[in-house]
């Protein structure tokens, strides 16, 4: 490293100090674990009363001391055992950790909720299975299904333990790439077409993204892909323009090789913890700074050095996820981090699984708790979308829609159009979202309406930012401040769970 190098270094390094002390609450790092394809009760339906079989691991809600687990708005009573749906939720169990996709198309999941209804998801977003995928032998019912602290046990404890909101949404509905561009942009609106495979007017309405489209800037996207280019600005601008240290870490995104040209391959692939094949571990929709060439890294170059991940420089803030291990291990965690698991460990259904999820959950979670970071810390773990799998939660529509894709409240309409971008109805269906910091209340359900802009509205507010300009929904997204105490100093000690189990250590 030059000298001259060196000198810049030291500047951003002290600039990052300066921004990384003038935080409006305790917090100095946030970690955002951003997973797939899970609804609420999909996860916490019967949150915290789990069916204990035998051979599976036993998750007991605390009935004594500060705090006794919390119940939340899941499936009881007549939802449990009389659903208006055809076929009724029912438990699956670890042994079922793979099962099929579902659809979860921005027009679908409107008419699955029937108007307020919440009756037709087996009949609308329900699949057919295919290629031997397991349904549980529901068949389309299987979008009914629901796992408890039996399976998703990692995840009960840290609820128990830390924060859940069981009122969290998705700002639109809709599958991954919508959910993705939300988490940092709060806008779907703004997109122009820059290579199309003759599909693309499919999966956009005058400039809106309504469904999966692959990202301009990217070596890793096929040449034959619809993608699309993104315009206005995203937090990673914000950030830059504070020099406040930040970064996106996806599995994948180191390419296995090199074409001549020099442009990056991206194939490695893991399979499953029963030996099924997955899909390769990078997935171009799921990494949303791509779609803007101002925090794009289209070559996928590695970061200079362990010391610059963070700061600017050819990586442009967009790494592998094993460059946030070098990083966490070397003492230099960003301010703000967003985490993206491999796709084999991203829980979404078919090509991921609950168990290999919580595996990448506990063992990213516990290095954190290890590292020096860790009291002014926030881990944010949530989800995309919800694939379409049941939740019996209407969704309150504070932004409708007129496109012909809309069909919420009839055909053409996702409640009442508001002025601006259409076909960005929402809120979505609703997901989980855990809080788990030293500084979050203690096995503590929220029930502030919040949605995925939430999380970036905390970002902003949290380092004095501003609203990102445009359409975004960050000016309408409410507070996650209801998941933390930040008054009492912070009471919640440190848990460090088994990957394999989600038991305590």
């Amino acid at each position: 490293m030059s000298h001259r190098t060196l000198i810049a270094f030291a500047l951003s390094a002290l600039a990052a100090r300066i921004a990384l002390a003038q935080t409006t609450t305790p917090i100095q790092h946030v970690v955002v674990i951003f997973q797939e394809n899970v609804s609420f009760d999909h996860y916490f339906a019967t949150y915290p009363h789990a069916a204990n079989g035998s051979g599976e691991p036993i998750f007991l809600p605390q009935t004594e001391g500060r705090n006794p687990t919390s119940s939340v708005n899941g499936l009881s009573g007549p939802l449990l055992t009389h659903n208006p749906n055809s076929v009724q939720p029912f438990r699956l169990s670890r042994a079922q950790a793979i099962i099929c996709d579902q659809d979860h198309d921005y027009t679908a999941e409107q008419k699955a909720m029937d108007g307020g209804l919440m009756d037709k998801f087996v009949d609308l977003l329900g699949t057919t299975p295919t290629n031997n995928c397991n349904d549980a032998g529901k068949g389309k019912g299987l979008v009914m299904g629901y796992y408890d602290g039996n399976t998703v046990t990692a995840l009960w404890n840290y609820a128990a333990h830390f924060s859940l909101s069981d009122n969290f949404f998705s700002t639109e509905f809709g599958p991954s790439t919508l959910g993705a561009l939300n988490l940092i942009s709060g806008q779907t609106s703004g997109a122009t077409v820059v290579h199309d495979a003759g599909t693309a007017n499919t999966v956009l309405r005058n400039g809106t993204i309504v469904g999966d489209i692959r990202p301009a800037f990217d070596d890793c996207v096929p040449s034959t892909a619809n993608t699309v280019s993104m315009s206005g600005g995203n937090i990673g601008d914000l950030l830059n323009q504070r020099g406040i240290t930040w970064g996106w870490f996806q599995g994948g995104f180191a390419p296995s090789s090199r074409n001549g040209d020099g442009t990056a391959v991206c194939a490695t692939q893991h399979t499953q913890f029963d030996g099924t094949a997955s899909v390769a571990d990078y997935i171009p929709n799921h990494e949303p700074f791509m779609f803007y060439q101002s925090t794009a890294n289209p070559h996928h170059l590695p970061p200079t050095s362990v010391a610059l991940i963070g700061h600017s420089d050819q990586a442009n803030h967009q790494y592998d996820l094993s460059n946030f291990n070098s990083a966490l291990a070397a003492g230099n965690l960003p301010a703000v981090t967003f985490l993206k698991a491999a796709a084999y460990q991203d829980g979404h259904a078919l090509y991921s699984n609950p168990l290999d999820e919580q595996n990448f959950l506990v063992t990213t979670i516990n290095a954190l708790q290890s590292s020096p970071f860790w009291e002014s810390t926030a881990v944010v773990v949530t989800y995309d979308d919800s694939d379409g799998l049941y939740d019996h939660v209407m969704p309150p529509i504070i932004n409708g829609s007129t496109t012909d894709l809309d069909a919420l409240s009839g055909p053409g309409a996702c409640g009442t159009a508001a002025g601006g971008p259409q076909g960005r109805c929402g809120y979505g269906q609703r997901l989980p979202l855990l809080v788990i910091s030293h500084f979050a209340k203690t096995n503590y359900v929220d029930h502030s309406l919040t949605d995925q802009t939430s999380i970036l509205r905390f970002i902003e507010d949290n380092w004095g930012l501003g609203r990102i300009s445009g359409s975004s929904f960050d000016t309408l997204a409410g507070s996650l401040s209801g998941l933390f105490e930040f008054a009492e100093g912070g009471n919640a000690r440190r848990l460090f769970l088994d990957p394999a189990t989600g038991l305590p250590q």
